[in-house]
Formats: structure tokens, sequence, C-alpha cells
């Protein structure tokens, strides 16, 4: 498996892998296209924060992971970092590791970016794995209802998060 930053060409297979994967997943298909397309527009993308998972003999799409900046705001200050929307696995190739690869990969680049940190609504049994943990333990909330242990957050950068609290604003992208 390869893994690269995404590239125009890639856009109709990463769509079609998106709806694909979160059609199968326990929640379904939420418009997560939609919101790859529209973190796309948006002035603070970084082409090399999306990025897609190949197999390395036949160039097949494997996976795609895209992060995009949000905020941490509270009564005096804002944070800014990083949001992982979508993390998808095309479902022939689920539990294989291409999920933890791809998250492994945008890890090292936020921290090359110095970006302090990465918040993710996901699977409680999933992300913990990789040292997420519920973002609550550092005063962190999201801005709707959702479970505790599947709102989290981790340090990329040392001490990222220290001083850090509030609520997430997400981008319009996400609206």
């Amino acid at each position: 498996m390869k893994i690269r930053s995404i590239q125009p060409t890639d856009y109709p297979a990463v769509a079609q892998l998106v709806r694909e994967a979160f059609q199968q997943s326990e929640h379904g298909y939420q418009g997560e296209v939609a919101i790859v397309t529209n973190i796309r527009q948006e002035p603070s993308y970084h082409p090399e924060l999306e990025v897609v998972a190949l197999d390395e003999q036949n160039d097949e799409l494997l996976g795609h992971g895209l992060l995009s900046e949000v905020a941490i705001v509270n009564e005096t200050m804002s944070f800014t970092g990083l949001v992982l929307a979508p993390l998808a696995v095309a479902p022939t190739a689920q539990n294989q590791g291409v999920g933890g690869q791809l998250l492994k990969e945008l890890e090292k680049r936020a921290k090359e970016l110095d970006y302090p940190f990465i918040s993710i609504l996901g699977h409680p049994d999933y992300y913990p794995r990789f040292g997420y943990v519920p973002a609550s333990r550092f005063q962190i909330e999201a801005p709707f209802p959702v479970p505790d242990e599947a709102f989290l957050i981790k340090e990329i950068t040392p001490d990222g998060l220290t001083g850090v609290s509030g609520m997430v604003h997400y981008s319009k992208a996400f609206e």
C-alpha cells in the first residue's frame, strides 16, 4: 500500500469510495461527500492534509482521509487545530490496517505543519487505540449533543492541548 496526497483526478473515485464506505457503516451515509467537496473550497484547505491509500500493485483506491481546520473557542481565547472528517476505507479493504496507516500519515503531516491537536467525532472502539481520548478530559465540548466517548481529541505537538478549553467550532463546510 502507498499513501500520497490527493490529486484532482482522484476526486470522482474518492467520492464513490466515501459514499460506499459510509453506506455500510453503523450510522449510514450522511452527506460526507458534500462535506469533503465543501472543505476543498475553504480558504484554509491544505491539499497536503488530504490523502489517499492505493494498492501498490494495481493503484486501486483503498482509502481516503482528510483533515481540516477547526477552532476551539472559550470566553477569552480561540485555538486552531484540525478535525478528521472523514476517514473512509473501501469496504473490501476494511480491517486490514488501511485506516490506521492513513491516520498515522495525516498525524505526521499535521505535526510537520505545527498543528497542536486533532479532534475526531468517531467510533469509540477504534480511535482510542491511536491515542485519542474523550475531549471532555480537556473541558472541550462539541457544539451538539454527542456521546462523550465518541467526541475525541489528541495532542499532535507537545503540550498541544495545554490551556485549551471551550467549544469546538466547525467550518461552514460542515453545515
